[in-house]
């Protein structure tokens, strides 16, 4: 019996840390872009922006990604790009909002990106960003960028109506089905965005984001992961169900024995 007792206490001994563990947050990818001047010169276009970009993070580890919707000129199309220009892209540098998305010659649609981990990828429609994520079992979280002001908050009704409907139509679509999270760090384009998703009845499209406790400024080649580790404990410590890196693959390696 004391031999049975003693099995059993250091049985129990080493199943309590693993029940004391705190649960293991959702991580959402975010591709890093460099700060300070002319930081486009130096983006490897990490963004998951693409199809195999959205591959690649769930292979990481992500079960939901941050992205970037731009509106070409007036509205016409919601695409999936985090530059103001088409810097980053084959063909003439132009304004996201100064070009049509499938004519003229300087149009968005074909280019593919010229650089980083992605090279060869092509930009795509928010409509089949929505449907690739769907497909990999992701969630969804889109930034509106500031440039889309041009057409969202455009003094012409028809290019506002036409723009927002781009935008939320295809989250219309497909939300019943899928999770998808709106926001913008446009003061005025996050009013707007309140006020057109509550009378779509979309008000849950708000909702839901990951915390952002990073503290690293992204550069490239990218400074080391252990800058941010001392977040990524307090994140986890304070009970974070969602958590949005940079650095996706060493995140979810951290997690290991941590969390469950």
């Amino acid at each position: 019996m004391a031999v049975f007792l003693a099995a059993l206490m250091v049985a129990s001994s080493l199943t309590a840390p693993a029940s004391a563990l705190p649960a293991c947050p959702q991580i959402f990818g975010h591709g890093g872009y460099p700060t300070g001047a002319n930081p486009w010169e130096r983006d490897q276009v990490r963004q998951p922006n693409n199809p195999t970009a959205i591959r690649q993070y769930k292979a990481w580890g992500a079960s939901g990604v941050e992205a970037d919707l731009q509106l070409t000129k007036d509205g016409i199309k919601a695409v999936m790009w985090h530059n103001t220009s088409t810097w980053g892209l084959t063909g003439t540098k132009k304004n996201i909002t100064d070009i049509w998305w499938a004519t003229g010659d300087t149009a968005l649609k074909g280019r593919t990106i010229d650089r980083g981990p992605f090279k060869g990828e092509t930009v795509h429609t928010f409509r089949e960003w929505l449907a690739a994520m769907q497909t990999s079992g992701m969630v969804g979280l889109v930034e509106i960028k500031p440039e889309t002001r041009q057409s969202l908050l455009s003094s012409d009704a028809s290019i506002r109506s036409r723009a927002w409907a781009e935008v939320l139509d295809p989250v219309k679509e497909r939300y019943r089905s899928q999770e998808i999270i709106l926001y913008s760090h446009d003061s005025a384009l996050a009013a707007e965005l309140r006020k057109q998703v509550s009378a779509a009845g979309l008000t849950q499209v708000l909702s839901g984001g990951p915390v952002w406790p990073e503290v690293t400024k992204w550069e490239e080649p990218p400074p080391s992961w252990t800058l941010n580790e001392n977040a990524w404990k307090a994140a986890l410590q304070s009970g974070a169900k969602r958590v949005a890196t940079d650095y996706t693959p060493q995140f979810s390696a951290w997690l290991k024995g941590k969390c469950q």
